[in-house]
């Protein structure tokens, strides 16, 4: 099959997309025919190093995507060749504290594809049934996939950690991002304000006409008080944000006396000054994230849906473009996810059929 995967660690040149062997479907698994995947900021760190990560070379990348049921068990009732689908990418051990009560990102043994094993963007990946979802059916095939990393993410912040209301207010921050943005999406879907930052005003115009309420800029902007003057000095409710050490002391400041702040990420660094006064005082709730449980995977897909909500695709690639996806993801430029097919021509037109 053809796939992208590492052979070594550096830039680009250590990416290939050449023949790889079919994956082996054991019991219990699915085979899936991918059609597209979307790229994350893990593929990145996996080319340019990989650190802190247990892999083997070579390493195929790709967390999320969607495709197409080939293989099941003759006893599987919920799955069947030709289904639809969308994967979950976290493997859970099934047997720890953490895989017994439904929670597989906090297993002490998980495996992500993409990352501990080969990941989606192949032509072919074999992973447990409880990992694969029936695709919504409104959704072009890039789109759906989409879901499996940045609005899980997104979702578990939103609701499972923050327990956003409809009636309460989010800043978002770093609104270009594929999390950031799908957190937009999510929070307006489900009825409550949003304000978003950036340091890019293209961004922020597509970020308004995306629902947010306000855009603050922070490169020109001091953000913790433009977001005070907006909420009658207030505060926001719930604060997003995967930047870290650059904008802690604004989200902390921008924050209601016992809001909520979410993390998920430290791109500006990952030793913020901790402001503990602040913190005890305002008795603040701080939560770090990552990912989703495959319960809560279900509940975004419900969601998605019900409510009709569409994943911005800024940009769209073949397999053998992969070398171009992985620079425009890092050059920043994309409002939305960068998409790659993986099959043939016709799917790079994604007409959803």
């Amino acid at each position: 099959m053809k796939a992208a995967f590492l052979t070594g660690h550096g830039g680009n040149e250590v990416v290939r997309v050449a023949d790889r062997p079919d994956p082996v479907r054991r019991s219990g698994e699915v085979l899936v025919r991918m059609r597209w995947a979307t790229l994350n900021r893990v593929d990145l760190y996996m080319r340019d190093s990989g650190a802190g990560i247990t892999h083997r070379l070579p390493q195929i990348l790709g967390l999320d995507g969607m495709g197409i049921v080939e293989e099941v068990d003759a006893g599987e009732t919920m799955l069947a060749p030709g289904q639809k689908v969308v994967v979950h990418p976290a493997i859970g051990c099934g047997r720890c504290e953490f895989c017994l009560r439904g929670d597989t990102v906090l297993c002490t043994a998980v495996s992500y594809l993409g990352e501990h094993r080969d990941g989606t963007l192949s032509e072919y990946v074999a992973l447990p049934a409880s990992n694969v979802f029936p695709m919504p059916a409104h959704l072009e095939h890039a789109q759906a996939a989409a879901l499996g990393v940045t609005y899980l993410t997104a979702w578990r912040m939103l609701f499972s950690r923050a327990q956003l209301k409809p009636w309460e207010t989010v800043l978002i921050f770093g609104v270009g991002g594929g999390v950031s943005l799908a957190a937009l999406q999510l929070a307006k879907m489900a009825g409550a304000r949003a304000i978003v930052t950036s340091r890019e005003d293209d961004k922020l115009r597509l970020a308004a006409a995306a629902g947010a309420d306000h855009t603050i800029n922070g490169g020109t902007q001091d953000i913790a008080k433009t977001v005070l003057a907006l909420t009658g000095g207030r505060g926001v409710d719930v604060v997003i944000e995967n930047v870290g050490q650059a904008v802690w002391s604004s989200a902390l400041k921008s924050l209601v006396r016992g809001g909520r702040l979410v993390t998920c990420g430290a791109t500006s660094g990952d030793q913020p000054p901790a402001d503990l006064r602040r913190v005890f005082i305002r008795q603040l709730q701080i939560f770090g994230s990552t990912l989703g449980s495959l319960g809560e995977f279900a509940d975004l897909l419900g969601f998605v849906e019900r409510t009709g909500l569409r994943p911005i695709v800024s940009a769209r690639y073949r397999l053998d473009q992969i070398h171009a996806a992985l620079d425009h993801l890092e050059a920043g430029r994309q409002f939305g996810k960068v998409a790659v097919a993986i099959a043939d021509a016709a799917d790079a037109a994604d007409t959803g059929a």
